[in-house]
This record gives structure tokens, sequence and C-alpha cells, in this order.
């Protein structure tokens, strides 16, 4: 007999005989389209004949069709030997679960990691192809040469001007570049940074490719200018750091000339440059040649910024980086001398190579190789001997000899130091020595012990405001970061004090009873050693695989590099 669900749903039991084996249904939870033949359909024509002229032929209807699963779409559940189908529609609604929630967040994190997988495909595949529709354009026409400004081993810069009425004079203000070699690289990376981090290098306007007959293809590169100043050139003057106080202020300070005057002027320059540098790694972007005639101070912004992005590797699609090429400056290059492991494979296809990305950027942590290179800048505005290049190189001569330990190689100089050189350690000690530690956090020998510029920037030696304020958003971030960190150093502190404190004559010490229970207490066992050996394991699987994609893709990517550029740098015409 059928019973009626709520809603008005039937559901109809069907006895099975228990001593023949159930087949499997294959009308289960689907609509059946039943056959006929000659004989079923005379016996259903006798059938409505006889009780054509009473209602219950319209229920044995109804009950034979629901009975072998025709007619409305319906469920069906077995319990033993009973079948119950019922009208009732299947929930179709999405099920929480706890292991599928752990999943979309690992996923949603691991797209977003640095450099950022989400944010590389939507910068490739339509910030890029909407700029380069509403992008003013240029022509070599356009362009008045005029005094040139600097060469280098990748171009020569010129200062020039618009032949078209400018609307403002800033926009009249230009500087012009000619690389005849990693044109189109510089081009395309500083066609990204003017996307994802304008503030962090010089303002890019436009760049094309000019062909002539004497000198063959020749790109040419265009920024707003900016100014003449590089951190070089400031720093080769006696009076640094205190002319790079009336550029960033407009005035110079009423006030007395000292140590904690200059740490303060140094600390703006350190924190600028950090910022620049945070702005590149988090977009995927390695400098690789970062040292002070590449960094240039900004009139307009008072401010310093990045220039001479030549030899920059973008890692979130894999271009300009080749494993085992690119060794720049030796003054300020890295111990590693490159930003990955040679045995790194190289870059597949760009879609691969950003799917890839975050996996490479956490095996090799590229952008340490920048940081290194910034510790050596903080080191010459520290010690003025340190800013000629034989007082570099020599340094760099004495860090090797010390396996790359600052700390050693302080004791080693420290104790028939000069005048110069230990104003710089005082200058490092102040407020507890902080920009000592900030210093040695940078300059290791190892890429994974060095600091983060994220990292970097949350240090305490950036806690005082400098010559400059953060601004809101600046203050935002940094707040962010360090509520993420924990900071034992003011309880290490304290505890140091009490501990010197102890078997004096002062008061505040340990007691006896105290200083046993301190020695007494344990080590903490150090838990991170499992996670260490899983996540090692997990990086040489990605490194097989990257290795087995990179064997298949190798040849497939390098026919493509010549088309991949062709379709990115404009021509003049």
């Amino acid at each position: 007999m059928a019973t009626v669900a709520p809603g008005g749903a039937a559901i109809l039991p069907i006895k099975l005989h228990s001593h023949r084996p159930r087949p499997s249904s294959p009308f289960l939870g689907k609509k059946l389209s039943p056959r006929y033949s000659p004989r079923s359909i005379i016996s259903a024509h006798r059938a409505l004949s006889v009780v054509a002229s009473g209602g219950e032929f319209f229920d044995s209807f109804h009950n034979f069709f629901l009975g072998v699963g025709v007619g409305l779409p319906c469920t069906v559940m077995e319990c033993g030997d009973i079948i119950y189908r019922s009208t009732l529609p299947k929930s179709n609604g999405l099920t929480i679960t706890a292991p599928g929630v752990a999943l979309a967040l690992a996923a949603v994190s691991y797209l977003w990691a640095t450099p950022g997988v989400a944010p590389g495909f939507f910068d490739m595949f339509f910030l890029a192809f909407v700029e380069r529709v509403i992008r003013p354009s240029l022509r070599k026409d356009d362009i008045v040469l005029g005094k040139k400004l600097g060469e280098g081993a990748f171009g020569v810069v010129y200062r020039v001007s618009s032949s078209k009425k400018p609307s403002s004079k800033r926009e009249g203000d230009l500087v012009l570049k000619k690389a005849t070699e990693y044109g189109a690289v510089e081009i395309w990376m500083n066609e990204r940074v003017r996307r994802a981090c304008a503030s962090s290098c010089a303002d890019f306007v436009y760049g094309f490719l000019e062909r002539s007959s004497n000198k063959g293809g020749e790109y040419w590169l265009i920024w707003r200018f900016e100014g003449e100043a590089t951190l070089y050139d400031l720093m080769q003057s006696k009076e640094f750091p205190y002319n790079v106080e009336a550029l960033i202020l407009r005035e110079v300070q009423d006030l007395p000339r000292g140590l904690e005057r200059e740490n303060r002027i140094i600390q703006t320059i350190m924190r600028q440059l950090l910022f620049a540098l945070d702005g590149l790694h988090s977009t995927g972007i390695v400098h690789r040649d970062i040292k002070p005639q590449n960094i240039i101070f900004s009139e307009g912004s008072r401010a310093f910024k990045i220039i001479d992005l030549g030899a920059a590797a973008d890692l979130r699609v894999g271009i300009n980086y080749i494993p085992n090429e690119f060794l720049l400056d030796p003054r300020y290059a890295a111990p590693e001398q490159y930003i990955m492991s040679t045995q790194t494979p190289s870059a597949p296809s760009p879609p691969v190579a950003t799917i890839l990305s975050p996996v490479l950027w956490q095996m090799n942590l590229p952008d340490r190789f920048d940081i290194y290179s910034a510790g050596l800048i903080f080191l010459q505005m520290a010690f003025p001997g340190l800013r000629t290049d034989s007082g570099l190189i020599q340094f760099n001569r004495q860090l090797k000899r010390c396996d790359y330990d600052l700390a050693a190689w302080r004791k080693s100089v420290e104790p028939r130091a000069g005048p110069e050189l230990r104003r710089g350690f005082e200058l490092l000690d102040l407020d507890g020595g902080i920009g000592w530690e900030l210093l040695t956090s940078m300059v290791r020998y190892k890429a994974r012990q060095r600091i983060s510029a994220k990292a970097a920037l949350a240090h305490p030696y950036f806690d005082q405001e400098g010559l400059l304020a953060l601004s809101f958003m600046q203050k935002l971030r940094l707040q962010l970061f360090r509520a993420t960190q924990q900071d034992y150093g003011e309880a290490a502190n304290w505890t140091i004090q009490l501990m010197a404190k102890s078997g004096t004559e002062k008061e505040g010490g340990f007691t006896e009873a105290q200083l046993q229970d301190l020695r007494e207490k344990e080590e903490p066992r150090q838990k991170a050693s499992a996670q260490r050996n899983v996540l090692a394991s997990a990086l040489r699987l990605q490194r097989k695989i990257i290795r087995t994609l990179n064997e298949s893709m190798d040849e497939l990517s390098r026919r493509r590099k010549s088309v991949w550029w062709s379709r990115w740098i404009p021509r003049e015409e």
C-alpha cells in the first residue's frame, strides 16, 4: 500500500522475495521509457474497458507507473528487501565540510602567495592587453634629443623633450635610453612595475623598437625625468648624509651635527630603499643589480627610486631568468652569485612558470639576493671608507676571509680601527645596537638566513619616524605584519638586565633560588624538526615535478621566446 509523504509525495514499498538473489535495478533513481508489445497493449485495453466506469483505474495506473520507476523524477532508497521510491527531489545544495574548507583555503593561499599566481594571470592576460590599447604611443619623430646623461653596459641615456607642445612642464621633461641588448626585457619589466608598484621605480612612459639601416634594431625606452642625482653621486660628497637631508626636506634643519642626526637621515634612506625592494619582490621581480648607481633621487616625490631593470628577472612568468647566467657587479653581488641554484631548471612556458612560481620562490628565496646588496649599501653609508671601489673590494676580501660573518669581521678590524671606522660602529650601536642587528641580518652568507624586505621594514630600527613620517597605508602595512610576528627583544633585554644585577649589591636581580630554577629548566624540544622534514620532502617532490615539466617543454619554450617578445614590444613604423 502506498503512503503519502509530507508535501503530497507518494512513497510505495515493494516486497522482494528473500530466497532469490536481488539483481541491481537498472532504473534506480532514473526515468525509464517502457517498451510496449502488442500483447501488453491488448491487456491494457481490456483493463481499461473493465474499470472505465469508476475512478479506480486512475489510481491503479498511477501506482503501476510509480512502482516501476517511471513518471516523475524520483529518488530511491533500499532498506533490506524494501525499495522506497519518492517523488521528493534530490538535494542539490553544496555541502560544506571541514576538509573542503581546508582545501579551499590552501588553494587561495597558494594562488596569492608570493609572487602571486592569481595576480600574475590577471596581469599577464588582462591588464597587459588593456594597457597596450590605452597607453600613449610615441614615435622617433616625437622625441627631441638633448644632453647625454650617461652610458652603461646596456645602453646610452639622454635628457630629451617631446616635440609636441606639453600641457605642463612635467610632461616635457623626459629621459631616453637607447638599448641594443636586453632592451625588450627592460621594457617588459618597466611596464610590469608601472602596473604593480609604480612608486618603486622611475615613472616609465613608453618603449618601442626602432629599426634603422645603419644600426639595425634599437630599443628606445622613455621615462619621466625624476632627477640627475643618484645615491652614488650623493655619497661621494663630503657633506653626506646632510646633503640628502636638504633634498628630502628642501631645507637644512637648525640642529647640531652629530651621530643622532646622521642616523635619522640614513634611516630614512634605508626605509625608502626597502619599501622599493618590497614592492618589486611582492610582484615577483628580482632586480639583481642593486647598487648606489641604480638608486636615483626623485625630486618630485622626494624619495629614492630604483632604476635600470635590464638585468631584472620576472620570476612570476620566468622572463629573463636563466639559472647559470647574469653574473653582475661583483662588488655588490651576494656570495651565491645567482638568485637561484644553478641546478634549477630553466623557466618553462609562461603559464606553467606562473603556476609553479610560489614553489620556486620558497625553495630558493631569490629576493634575498637584493637584500645582501642593500646591506652593503647600508655599510657604505655608515662607513665612509667603503664608499670607494677600492675600499669596498678590500672589505669584501676581509669578509670572505671571515666566512661572511660580520661579527667576526668587526672583532678583527675594531682593535686597530681608525676614527672613521670607529665612528661608523658608534652610529650602528645607537639605541642599543639595533642598526648593527639589522645590518647583520641582511649581510649573511646563506640566503635563507637573511631577512626579507618586508621583515626588515618591521625591524625596531625603523620604529622611530626619521626625517619623514610614514604614510597611513605604510603604517597599516607595518602594523599588520608586526601583528603576525613574535618579538621577544624587550623580554630578552629585561632578563639580561636582571641577570647582570644578580650576585651584586644592586637591587632587582635574581635570587639564588630563582637562578637555580633557571639552571634546572630543560631546553625546549625542537618541534619544528618534523615539519622541516615534511617541507624538505615536499620541496624534493616539487623539484622532480619541475624537472619533468622542463624536460618536456624546454624545446617548446625556446621556440616561443621570439614570438613572445615580438607580440609585446611595439615597433616604430
